[in-house]
């Protein structure tokens, strides 16, 4: 591990000195030094994003390995990012400390073009690399095979993954881009999916969302195909739930069933 680069970091660690901007993760002579520095990018904007150096044993006779994260940037403009810092790193002088420089130069980059830093496009595009779920009440099936065959059909035009819980809620649960599960409930409103009480092909105006969130640790994950499944009592549709790993949304969703 150089001089330089213990002296750097010592550097650093005094010019970033408010409450969590500078962290050491790592020291060692064999992988080298690696810091964090949370910082902003976007000039005026200033978006707020993390930056992880990697400072190799032989830094500075080589550029840091640089990685960037954000939790208002998508990671297609934290990639961006990333490579115009590497790119900045390999049109600096070789072996001279870089890190503050490179800080420096991405607080005034601006977040356009390929990496857009309106914060309504940010927000749509992390909707469109997330994974939704989302439960759906639907208020009758009376030509059962014809509505259960048009949704199986939709989940896989829309590359959804999901089931259907019939009994005394009928219930469909949904994963995969939530622009996908909006045109899926779409089409439930605007095509004549069922018959009504006098076998005329109706609509299913009825249909309400019972919960929509991004998927996560604690909301389940990675259901497979689309599944129909009956249950006839409360416990065996908690049971249902709890095989998924989505007994967190059950609980949320309870009330509404209980209406």
């Amino acid at each position: 591990m150089s001089e330089a680069a213990l002296e750097e970091v010592s550097v650093l660690s005094s010019i970033y000195c408010g409450g969590g901007e500078f962290q050491l993760l790592q020291q060692s002579a064999q992988d080298g030094l690696m810091v964090q520095i949370n910082s902003t990018v976007g000039g005026e904007r200033r978006l707020d994003v993390s930056l992880l150096f990697h400072l190799h044993p032989s830094y500075p006779s080589c550029p840091p390995a640089i990685s960037v994260s954000s939790t208002v940037l998508s990671r297609t403009q934290c990639h961006n990012i990333r490579q115009k810092l590497l790119d900045q790193a390999a049109a600096l002088p070789p072996e001279e400390p870089m890190v503050h420089q490179l800080v420096e130069w991405m607080q005034c980059v601006e977040v356009t073009d390929g990496c857009r830093g309106a914060e309504e496009d940010v927000k749509k595009e992390r909707e469109k690399e997330e994974e939704w779920t989302a439960v759906l009440s639907l208020d009758h099936i009376r030509s059962r095979n014809r509505y259960i065959s048009l949704l199986e059909r939709w989940t896989q035009q829309l590359q959804l993954t999901g089931r259907l819980l019939l009994g005394r809620s009928i219930l469909v649960i949904l994963q995969g881009d939530r622009a996908n599960i909006k045109e899926f409930c779409r089409l439930l409103k605007t095509v004549k999916v069922d018959v009504d009480s006098s076998g005329k092909k109706c609509k299913e105006r009825m249909m309400k969302v019972l919960i929509e969130r991004p998927c996560s640790s604690s909301c389940g994950h990675g259901l497979q195909g689309f599944a129909v499944k009956n249950y006839e009592s409360l416990a065996e549709l908690t049971a249902a739930f709890q095989e998924i790993n989505m007994a967190e949304i059950y609980q949320q969703i309870l009330p509404s069933l209980s209406d």
